[in-house]
């Protein structure tokens, strides 16, 4: 049977060990409710596409307690995505990280890899981009209960926590009405405050603020834009 649980030292553990067992929890952030599991665990991310019956053609993102998670995933964020995340992180803004070729963020079972047209933008822009090789969206939510469970588990692969095509989850009952004992644990620190996803950003050489808004959320793209001009 499933548990939902509020934030303690039990449920923590809990959560940190079927993390490190391969298994899937869900989990509070600032948004919406995420599903979430080891974002280098195979099986474990292929069990989140299945429960939410997600292509995989859509990618989930990591959820981190700060940017300096980035390096220790082999991870960084190319200009001027960096200069955002000094603005807008924590909070609802997520930005698609980069990996070079080699590092350990060669074992995420989330990346994606970067198109051509990708590629050849980024070889105009910096010598060193022609040794990236795939991109993650990452995100470090302005919610302490999450950072409370990524100080236990470590970063997270996530996606909201709903079936594909339908509406997310603002609270733990509704995440719990989509999946039911599908998930073992649910990690309760009440309704969401915004309701409203994450703002996607990419960046784009042939853009003159130098970024794509791959899907506008709670932070608006004239937000974005705005201060990237100030």
């Amino acid at each position: 049977m499933s548990k939902i649980c509020n934030i303690s030292e039990e449920s923590l553990q809990m959560a940190a060990q079927i993390i490190n067992e391969g298994g899937v929890i869900v989990v509070p952030t600032d948004t919406v409710y995420g599903v979430a599991c080891d974002p280098f665990n195979e099986a474990a991310v292929a069990k989140i596409y299945e429960l939410k019956r997600r292509p995989r053609t859509k990618a989930l993102q990591i959820l981190m307690s700060g940017v300096g998670d980035l390096e220790k995933l082999g991870l960084y964020l190319p200009s001027p995505l960096d200069i955002l995340a000094k603005k807008f992180l924590p909070g609802g803004y997520s930005p698609i990280a980069r990996a070079k070729k080699g590092s350990i963020a060669s074992n995420l079972a989330t990346l994606c890899k970067m198109n051509e047209n990708d590629a050849q933008n980024d070889a105009q822009t910096d010598a060193q981009t022609q040794e990236t090789e795939a991109t993650q969206g990452v995100r470090v939510p302005d919610c302490p209960e999450l950072m409370q469970i990524l100080r236990v588990t470590g970063p997270l692969a996530a996606s909201s926590a709903n079936r594909s095509g339908n509406e997310s989850a603002d609270s733990v009952e509704e995440a719990f009405a989509a999946f039911g004992n599908e998930i073992p644990l649910y990690l309760n620190a009440g309704p969401t405050r915004s309701h409203v996803a994450s703002t996607v950003v990419g960046a784009d050489s042939n853009d003159e603020d130098g970024i794509v808004i791959l899907r506008e959320g709670v932070i608006s793209e004239g937000e974005i834009r705005e201060a990237l001009r100030k």
